[in-house]
């Protein structure tokens, strides 16, 4: 039954059956500030409430963030310290020993720079893989190197078979019992896993073993390395391949200080980097502040999530480099608005305001908002003015009308939150199938791509975005799934305890009779294959561009870092401010 189940899942994510919408007329209208102006009548209607808390971090406190990483001083620094690492990156020395050079190619991913050494690393790894298909003339009984490369290549995009480790397969099939007094390899090996796709047996095996083993390297009480325990406890607690980029940075930058192979270069210049580009988020910050209180939801709908910087934390997840700071910006609009309009479904609307606002959005006039109440005609008035600005700003600049496709996607996101709105004042438990189904779109990730591609690139194309329209790329459904399914492990029981629609951990157990332990477990089951497809979905032939695969990838990385101990995005815990204080507004000490 539940191999069936598995399949019928799996059936579900590859089904795009959201209704499509009509292009409507290009307008812009005028500031958004009248918002503001706009007084809420009484409501006596009984409505839910999910008792969010009044936001931390204030508009004044935003707008009083400075930092002293910003100038000419700082740039001169930073091109000098970029010099150093290329001269050490493209070195005669790192050329006679191909393994130190994928190390550090290793280390600056870690460190958070690699991104200004892009091209020349591209360079690199195809050599790595050119040179018999990624053996780059390595000792192929070192199971570190052969981890490595592997690793390394397949994050580039290069498809490298898992039988690289079939020197270190024993007779019986299995990995040889002596690599696990090989920790290093183990941990090499281990992180390698995470790059699996579907039907990769060995590296199933492989994780499945080095896992075991790394466990119990941990559970030593003899002595051992501390710098290799500390790295081994850090894997295991999440792969690196899931991890959120920026935020995994701050974190090795500070334990790579302790590394016995510390390169005080790298270090300097990884710190520097940091802080500088910290001073571009406080910027891009500043700014989504400025319209968060010009459109004014914040202060006027108390039922809402008013959590602007948790919004734009998101933004720094899906493109961390500091030349995307207009998507940043942008981006934490389109992110408010979906967490406002998220509550309006999920927690405050009646179902007949909820068709009549499903049905203005549609129909994309002002005109159509009459039979709303004030707080909708809030919403509206916000969405409606952000897109149609946005649209403008993209046809001024590259000739493109984009408005119909993005109004399309909010048009789709509302008709998926509608039909959990009526699952939920039906009483109704969909099947895992229908929930999943459903929940690809309402977990709003394809609208955030989507905006992510209309807002990072220069050079926007027709065939892209039919792409994403009509194909529901796999990738980005992949990310959708993520997403929901371990926004679901972390926010579950907070939603339950309120009153909302079942989520999938409750229609498991409802389908299959379940408990809520093994139904949890089927999740995580669910987001580990999903996480194989993704993987073999960056090989597939398709027009989406790098930047954006990239985007999609990090989405469904930031969600789980999100999501891993709760819920991160409308709880203010210490967990949630002290990842805001991390990546936002504490620098690290220089030098």
């Amino acid at each position: 039954m539940a191999h069936h189940l598995h399949a019928s899942v799996h059936a579900a994510v590859s089904t795009r059956s959201f209704a499509s919408s009509s292009h409507s007329r290009f307008y812009v209208p005028g500031h958004v500030q009248f918002l503001a102006a706009l007084k809420l009548s009484s409501q006596p209607t009984v409505r839910r409430s999910a008792d969010y808390q009044p936001p931390i971090w204030s508009f004044e406190y935003i707008q009083s963030l400075k930092t002293e990483y910003v100038g000419q001083s700082y740039r001169t620094r930073i091109n000098k310290l970029k010099e150093n690492v290329m001269e050490m990156l493209e070195g005669k020395e790192m050329n006679k020993n191909p393994l130190h050079q994928l190390q550090l190619i290793d280390a600056l991913q870690r460190l958070g720079i690699s991104y200004h050494f892009e091209d020349e690393i591209k360079v690199i790894l195809q050599g790595a893989y050119s040179n018999n298909h990624g053996n780059y003339g390595l000792n192929k009984d070192c199971l570190c190197a052969a981890a490595l490369v592997f690793r390394l290549l397949r994050q580039h995009g290069h498809k490298v078979p898992q039988a690289i480790f079939n020197s270190f397969i024993d007779e019986s099939g299995n990995l040889k019992a002596c690599l696990c007094k090989d920790c290093k390899g183990m941990l090499y090996l281990y992180e390698a896993s995470f790059l699996s796709m579907e039907g990769e047996g060995i590296l199933d095996a492989a994780r499945t073993f080095t896992r075991t083993h790394l466990n119990e390297y941990v559970m030593l009480k003899e002595s051992k390395d501390p710098y290799l325990s500390t790295l081994v406890e850090h894997s295991l607690e999440f792969p690196l391949h899931w991890r959120m980029p920026r935020m995994e940075a701050r974190w090795f930058i500070e334990f790579y200080q302790q590394s016995p192979d510390m390169n005080p270069v790298l270090l300097d210049f990884a710190k520097l980097d940091f802080n500088m580009v910290q001073a571009t988020y406080q910027e891009d910050l500043k700014h989504a502040s400025m319209w968060w209180m010009q459109v004014g939801l914040g202060e006027k709908l108390e039922f809402i999530r008013d959590r602007l910087v948790e919004n734009y934390l998101w933004t720094t997840g899906v493109l961390f480099q500091p030349q995307y700071g207009y998507f940043r910006r942008m981006a934490t609009q389109v992110i408010a608005l979906v967490t406002t309009i998220d509550d309006v479904y999920d927690v405050y609307g009646t179902l007949d305001e909820l068709e009549h606002f499903t049905n203005a959005v549609e129909r994309w006039d002002i005109n159509a908002i009459e039979q709303l109440p004030d707080y909708m005609k809030l919403c509206f008035f916000a969405l409606y003015n952000s897109m149609n600005q946005m649209a403008s700003k993209i046809f001024q600049e590259q000739g493109l009308n984009i408005l119909s496709y993005s109004k399309k996607a909010w048009v789709d996101l509302c008709k998926s939150y509608l039909i959990e709105a009526k699952w939920y004042h039906e009483g109704y438990t969909p099947t895992l199938h229908q929930y999943i189904d459903n929940a690809a779109v309402s977990i709003s990730a394809p609208l955030v791509l989507l905006h992510a591609y209309l807002l990072s690139s220069n050079h926007i194309t027709m065939e892209v975005l039919h792409y994403i329209e009509e194909e529901f790329p796999s990738i980005i459904h992949c990310s959708s799934m993520v997403s929901r399914l371990a926004n679901d492990l972390g926010t579950s029981p907070d939603e339950m305890k309120r009153g909302d629609v079942p989520k999938s951990i409750q229609c498991y157990m409802h389908e299959m009779g379940a408990c809520e332990e093994d139904a949890c477990k089927y999740i995580q089951d669910l987001i580990d294959i999903t996480w194989k497809k993704m993987n073999k979905d960056r090989f597939e032939a398709c027009p989406l561009p790098p930047t954006l695969t990239e985007a999609t990838m990090n989405l469904a990385r930031l969600t789980q870092f999100m999501y891993r101990y709760g819920d991160g995005h409308s709880s203010q815990d210490h967990v949630t401010k002290n990842h805001v204080l991390s990546l936002l507004i504490n620098p690290i000490a220089w030098p």
